[in-house]
């Protein structure tokens, strides 16, 4: 406590609550506050406790939050607990003593919908709420005073894993609604679900104060029938101060007359500040020339047959609209930054001007001034795109550079995918030389490399992990030429560097997880959640469990790869034997990646993993900014 003869206590009471804001809930309020009297007031502070963060808390066992809600349950005002799937229904049923909770995040939790009732009749002041609907939900056990509670919530964020309204139709007062669609097609007993079991229900949601809509799609059909009864009450009456409406859907989604009615309804009464539609709805429709926008902050026209034209006129207005934009998501659109023609190839040539009428200068091109960040790596010309790109940018807090034609080994809900597309022509030309620029931004936490094929040795990954040392997550999928993994040597030299790694997810045919690359990866004192996908790859048992042992803060680690059933199963025995009572959230899976019941796995990793880690996925403008908390 005593640093340059300065002690700790003798910072004024502004400076400590700013470093006691970093310190998690469960340890500020049951550990710190017990060491002096100052702490015990400081730790009590209502800027510390009106909000709690649980959220990837991974130490916050039953007993520590039941502890943390005795103590200081009716000052907190907004409580996160989204996530914490190793809690107990009777745990996450003591939230129902926070009686002045205005905010919620119960997504994740295991709740019944008795337990729910319980919770929401205390929380007379809850305006925000966030929940799942699991198969067995059941609005009718619902207490008239939970209803009252939610008849007052304004904002709702409602994650479905079975057909149902959830609690939509009792909150009369929404103006945000966010749903996650997460429903499987069969059950595990094989039986085809349907989103008819919703029809004919007592009552449905009313949208006439809304002003937010958002729906996420997992892959499925019963996802898109179950999100088209939504709509379709929806576009009874479009909501007079809608000012958002997105709706994110992998693949294709067939517009219906339903559908048809909502955006000629939105077209002619709506002004939007964020839009985001199937690109089945937008390819080759004149919707955009009709809608209004009002300080747009979110655009995503994902995959959309787009030209640079018709973004800049009938989109942005000629760039006039750019300053309240936050967000603008373009990824796959193969004719957006050329300006008329969509029948242009995919690999001609952009046009900048359609780049600088969105940042609104020019990109400037320079030499660099003095030895950067790349003494003794590979270095990119001074004058290539990429090079002035990533100069220009210092403040840079998330990358990904992902060839076009990448597709994940493992798809969502479906089985492994055993053949890999070819790389596109624009990821060919990102080598090592590229791969060393990144190591000028200081400041990026999250990065992503995906398909490149040029990767010769990897030794730009050395200059990241040596100069960003603020990297928290790390996603590196099929580098190199696919037959070798030919970056082994520089990734363990890498991941020697980074001290404040949270995440890693490797993807790469012919991986071997062996002890030289788990030694490397104990150097990552903050690692939390690791996932290996890797057909054809090997692991040594031996070498994860010592791994484990040393990484103390793992609680995650997934494995998919050519081993066999046996040894998988073996190895995922003694993982939850030897940590399992020390770490409570502890989440292991070790299967083979191109079994039949891979699927039936996955299923059981919870979502916050799932959707974070194990599945690959582009996460830049993926939503809206600040969408939910």
């Amino acid at each position: 406590m005593v640093a340059g003869g300065i002690h700790l206590l003798d910072f004024s009471d502004e400076i400590l609550l700013h470093i006691l804001g970093h310190v998690p809930s469960t340890d500020l309020v049951l550990s710190v506050r017990r060491t002096c009297r100052k702490l015990a007031a400081l730790c009590l502070d209502k800027s510390l406790i009106h909000t709690v963060l649980l959220q990837k808390d991974y130490q916050a066992s039953e007993d520590k939050v039941r502890q943390l809600v005795k103590a200081i349950g009716r000052e907190i005002q907004q409580l996160n607990m989204a996530g914490c799937y190793w809690l107990s229904g009777a745990t996450v049923e003591h939230v129902a003593r926070c009686r002045n909770l205005v905010k919620v995040n119960l997504s994740g939790c295991h709740l019944t919908s008795l337990r729910l009732s319980k919770v929401l009749s205390a929380l007379q002041h809850l305006r925000s709420l966030a929940i799942d609907v699991s198969p067995g939900f059941d609005a009718g056990q619902l207490s008239s005073e939970c209803k009252a509670t939610l008849s007052r919530v304004r904002e709702l964020r409602q994650t479905l894993f079975t057909p149902s309204y959830g609690v939509v139709p009792c909150c009369t007062s929404l103006e945000k609604l966010l749903l996650y669609f997460e429903i499987l097609d069969r059950t595990r007993e094989g039986a085809i679900l349907s989103g008819q079991l919703m029809v004919g229900q007592s009552t449905v949601p009313r949208y006439q104060n809304l002003r937010v809509f958002y729906a996420r799609l997992a892959p499925g059909y019963i996802n898109q029938e179950v999100v088209r009864l939504y709509l379709a009450v929806l576009s009874d009456r479009t909501p007079e101060n809608l000012h958002a409406f997105l709706i994110s859907v992998p693949g294709s989604f067939a517009e219906s007359g339903a559908t048809k009615n909502l955006l000629d309804s939105m077209a002619r009464n709506a002004c939007l500040d964020a839009l985001q539609l199937p690109r089945s709805w937008l390819n080759g429709s004149a919707l955009l020339q009709h809608m209004r926008f009002s300080s747009p902050f979110y655009f995503s026209f994902s995959r959309c047959a787009l030209s640079g034209g018709h973004l800049i006129q009938r989109v942005i207005n000629g760039g006039r609209d750019l300053r309240s934009l936050a967000s603008l998501n373009l990824s796959g659109c193969a004719h957006c930054l050329s300006p008329d023609a969509l029948f242009r190839k995919a690999e001609d040539e952009i046009d900048s001007s359609i780049l600088e009428t969105g940042f609104g200068k020019k990109v400037r091109i320079g030499v660099p001034s003095g030895p950067g960040p790349f003494a003794g790596q590979p270095t990119p010309q001074p004058a290539s795109v990429f090079w002035s790109l990533l100069r220009s940018v210092p403040f840079l807090e998330r990358l990904e550079l992902i060839g076009s034609n990448f597709s994940s080994a493992m798809p969502r809900n479906e089985p492994a995918i055993r053949n890999s597309l070819p790389p596109c022509s624009r990821a060919q030309s990102v080598g090592d030389a590229e791969v060393a620029a990144i190591g000028q931004l200081a400041f990026l936490r999250h990065l992503t490399l995906a398909q490149l094929p040029s990767i010769l040795t990897g030794s730009g990954l050395v200059s990241i992990g040596l100069h960003c040392q603020q990297l928290q997550s790390l996603s590196l999928a099929n580098l190199g030429m696919m037959g070798k993994v030919v970056y082994m040597s520089a990734l363990s030299d890498m991941l020697k560097h980074c001290r404040r790694l949270k995440d890693l997810r490797l993807e790469q045919p012919y991986f071997s997880a062996n002890a030289q690359f788990f030694q490397a990866l104990s150097q990552c004192s903050c690692l939390q959640r690791l996932c290996l996908v890797s057909r054809s790859g090997t692991l040594q048992p031996d070498a994860v469990l010592a791994f484990m042992g040393r990484c103390l803060h793992v609680v995650v680690c997934h494995m998919f790869t050519g081993e066999s059933l046996a040894t998988c199963k073996s190895l995922q025995q003694s993982l939850l034997r030897s940590f399992q009572a020390e770490r409570p959230a502890l989440n292991v899976v070790i299967f083979p990646l191109l079994h039949e019941g891979l699927t039936d796995v996955i299923r059981d990793v919870p979502l916050v993993h799932l959707d974070e880690v194990t599945l690959f996925k582009s996460r830049v403008a993926e939503e809206p900014p600040n969408l939910w908390w």
